[in-house]
């Protein structure tokens, strides 16, 4: 993997733009982010369930709206931004870097339980990594952030299993970004509710989305990191004392 120039926190690399469909870098990426792997995806709403409640989601469109918005703009945004410094960490072994990425991704959460959401996940995801999908530099990136006291969010643990695992950086983000507004949209489904249909064409239609925000965290510096949801934060905070919640956040 070649070695190219000096932008935001640590040195970019030369990444490859392609993943063959016999790769087998490819079938662990397509499994890490499917709904079946075990980080719990499903029990998690990040401030839907108090957004419908609230009637601010009611169909497909403003499903649509609301998620589109989180991952371009909100926390799909700041786990874009630490998921690429925490990759590019760890393939260069500089773990000053990791430990920075790893404090932002936790530092940056508006509510209590958007930051129980990201440690949770990143803390199941890292042990399902560990036992079935093992690779060498991983137990070191652990230590690294253990010794420094510090959770690791999901978009960090991501980011640092597809480096210690060789997988190239675009299609891990496309992939995170993807599997966010999946989930979310998944979740809008049983909420509002909707039929699978809508849903699909609602995943359908945020397909751009997704696109654009891939490639935009591919080029933005670390200096311009964050999120700007102010809503998505409050439906979050009234979520916490929701008398009825199917959803952990």
């Amino acid at each position: 993997m070649g070695m190219g120039t000096v932008t935001g926190m640590v040195t970019t690399m030369t990444e490859p733009t392609d993943m063959p469909l016999a790769d087998p870098a490819l079938h662990r990426l397509l499994a890490w982010l499917s709904p079946a792997f075990p980080v719990g995806a499903f029990t998690w709403s990040h401030g839907l369930e108090a957004a419908v409640e609230a009637g601010l989601v009611h169909d497909r469109d403003s499903l649509m709206d609301w998620v589109g918005w989180i991952v371009a703009q909100g926390s799909g945004r700041l786990d874009a931004d630490c998921l690429r410094e925490s990759h590019r960490a760890v393939a260069a072994r500089d773990w000053a870097a990791l430990r920075e990425s790893a404090e932002e991704a936790a530092a940056q959460r508006a509510t209590a339980e958007m930051a129980l959401e990201a440690s949770a996940q990143g803390a199941a995801f890292l042990r399902a990594i560990t036992d079935g999908w093992p690779a060498e530099g991983i137990a070191k990136a652990r230590a690294v952030l253990t010794d420094a006291g510090l959770d690791v969010a999901y978009p960090v643990a991501v980011g640092l299993a597809a480096a210690c695992h060789g997988l190239p950086l675009r299609p891990v983000l496309a992939g995170y970004l993807h599997a966010l507004g999946a989930n979310l949209i998944s979740a809008g489904v049983r909420l509002i509710p909707l039929g699978q249909t809508a849903g699909q064409q609602a995943q359908a239609a945020l397909v751009p989305v997704f696109i654009q925000a891939t490639e935009a965290a591919l080029v933005r510096p670390w200096s311009d990191r964050g999120s700007a949801a102010p809503m998505v934060d409050w439906t979050s905070m009234a979520h916490e004392t929701q008398y009825t919640r199917l959803f952990r956040s």
